[in-house]
């Protein structure tokens, strides 16, 4: 049986924050501190290039997310520095929320629905909360709004049918509040990892557990060999960031198919190689 959703709060939670510790790098070789977007902010390895994505993919979605000015500390729900300021590449330039909701799954949740919602695919937003209910988007611009009593959830229709963003942003922030990793895990098909692609994501379901976004692939031009970025959020709710690679100066913050899989980052190793997608 599934867990109360009051105590889906509590198994959504991806880890802890660390100590503090030394700033962020914004020196490395792959860092070009003049761009404004996820392509144009971080390079390629000499002999890779980007896998080709759709101009209306998910993939080419992420590429250009814009990025905050190089060197921009990641912050808290509640505007304070995070801790630990040495291990991302770069900060995603969308806000967090002023609640400590959109912690590690829910920052995976807000990237796919942005897209979504860019893209007008409204039908689309939807996904299941840790008790298996599917809440999607297209109740809740209808006035429907979301009820819970213990482990059981129903829609009631409460309020005017609306398309602001602003109701599309407390769809959101309802979400996150009843879903997890544990949720995202049971949801989301496996990926095989040689199909590695941006929008796919690592996922460890759990309390504690962590999910992060493939935000970017590239491959060798003649072997062939995929390399992969990594962004996401964590706990506290907080800015969401692209990951450096404590395990290879020379490739950070790319991370190889190679050697890093499963990926072991500054702040989670994941216990086993799960990859997973959305298509």
């Amino acid at each position: 049986m599934s867990a109360p959703l009051t105590l889906c709060l509590l198994i959504a939670l991806c880890g802890c924050t660390p100590a503090a510790a030394p700033p962020a790098h914004t020196t490395d070789p792959l860092i070009l501190p003049a761009g404004e977007v996820v392509s144009m902010r971080i390079g390629v390895p000499e002999g890779y290039r980007r896998v080709a994505c759709a101009t209306d993919s998910f993939g080419a979605w992420l590429r250009a997310l814009a990025v905050k000015p190089n060197g921009t500390p990641v912050r808290l729900y509640n505007g304070e520095e995070k801790g630990w300021q040495h291990v991302h590449a770069a900060v995603i330039d969308i806000e967090t929320g002023k609640t400590d909701l959109q912690q590690c799954a829910d920052a995976c949740i807000r990237l796919r629905a942005e897209y979504l919602w860019a893209a007008g695919r409204f039908d689309e937003i939807a996904f299941n909360l840790t008790n298996g209910f599917r809440m999607d988007f297209s109740h809740w611009r209808a006035g429907h709004r979301l009820k819970v009593s213990g482990n059981r959830t129903w829609w009631e229709k409460t309020a005017a049918p609306s398309d602001a963003y602003s109701t599309f942003r407390s769809y959101l922030d309802k979400v996150f509040m009843y879903a997890g990793t544990l949720s995202l895990e049971k949801e989301l098909p496996l990926q095989p990892v040689q199909r590695i692609a941006p929008g796919d994501l690592f996922i460890w379901g759990g309390s504690p557990g962590h999910a992060s976004m493939v935000i970017d692939v590239a491959e060798h031009t003649e072997t062939g060999k995929r390399i992969f970025l990594l962004a996401q959020g964590y706990m506290p709710a907080q800015d969401i960031h692209i990951l450096l690679n404590p395990n290879s100066e020379a490739l950070s913050p790319w991370y190889s198919l190679e050697t890093d899989v499963p990926p072991r980052t500054h702040e989670w190793t994941f216990p086993a190689m799960k990859l997973r997608t959305w298509e």
